[in-house]
């Protein structure tokens, strides 16, 4: 035998002895795939609950909440919204409600006049219908929107309104201001009860500068001073109840003492405070307090009148 046969059969069984020399705990090393599925299950079982977890609707629900947030929208911006009517629901066929409650607690008076040149109503020297009021103003006075809502339109109308925007409001209402003389919004723009949105002019069919003022529901032209009470600058109540029968009609909730004496009296809402009532007429706490006979530390309760003037 030579040289090379002996390493040879050497290798071999070197080789030989090695495999021989491996256990059964070491082959046991090659995990089976049963063994890995228990290790998953383990792995699982370390983690969190899942009622402990952000759950999908959870989830949605944030998102709707933000989304509302950066824009504010409702049916009310949709339903008769592309119409380029002042009118938007004549010939619609949507139906009507005989009775409404209306919040109109947010407002803002629509220029800073108090002063009513011209009232709703039947006007016997041009034979129609007034379906506003005029309100006294110089061409250039800031016209500021009533009530939260998106601008409809901003249009017009030479032998008419003039320059004119209406506006629909998140309380179902949508407000017409008209004889304008610049427009300081455009269609769609979302706008805040007291934002400016125009400037008060004399255009269109006009006798001289004033601001045309109307109220509506669903098309229905109501009193605009069946909400406000515009020489007190406010509204009379927190809600207003639209009603088909009455909607044409004025209210009054001022004392009978107001029109002879000249006095002026505020009513009293909700989150009123003497300092924010003083500060709202140009007045103190200390003059409003000797006008009503109180003092500072008097409570005020919502609905009771409190003479400013």
């Amino acid at each position: 035998m030579n040289l090379k046969n002996v390493f040879s059969y050497l290798s071999i069984g070197l080789a030989f002895a090695t495999l021989s020399s491996l256990s059964p705990a070491s082959a046991q090393n090659l995990q089976s795939v049963s063994n890995y599925s228990q290790a998953h299950e383990d792995l699982l079982a370390s983690q969190m609950h899942i009622q402990d977890q952000i759950k999908v609707d959870e989830v949605q629900e944030f998102a709707n909440r933000l989304y509302e947030d950066l824009e504010p929208e409702s049916d009310v911006f949709s339903i008769c919204w592309e119409s380029d009517r002042v009118d938007a629901y004549a010939g619609s066929g949507i139906e009507i409600p005989d009775k409404q409650e209306i919040d109109v607690s947010a407002y803002c008076m629509p220029c800073s006049s108090n002063v009513v040149t011209s009232n709703y109503g039947y006007r016997r020297r041009f034979g129609r219908m007034h379906k506003g009021i005029d309100l006294r103003a110089h061409v250039g006075d800031t016209v500021r929107a009533a009530f939260d809502g998106k601008i409809r339109l901003t249009k017009y109308e030479r032998r008419g309104y003039g320059y004119y925007v209406v506006m629909r409001h998140e309380n179902g209402l949508e407000t017409v201001y008209g004889h304008l003389s610049r427009f300081l919004v455009k269609p769609n723009d979302y706008v805040k009860a007291g934002d400016p949105i125009a400037l008060s002019g004399n255009t269109g069919r006009s006798t001289g500068p004033h601001l045309h003022f109307e109220t509506r529901f669903m098309g229905y032209a109501i009193n605009p001073s069946a909400i406000f009470d515009f020489k007190n600058r406010t509204t009379h109540t927190d809600t207003y109840t639209f009603n088909k029968r009455t909607y044409k009609q004025s209210r009054n909730y001022a004392p009978s003492s107001y029109a002879s004496s000249g006095k002026m009296y505020h009513k009293i809402r909700r989150g009123d405070s003497l300092s924010k009532i003083a500060q709202r007429y140009g007045t103190t706490v200390s003059k409003l307090c000797s006008l009503n006979g109180i003092s500072r530390t008097t409570t005020i309760r919502a609905g009771r009148s409190l003479r400013v003037r």
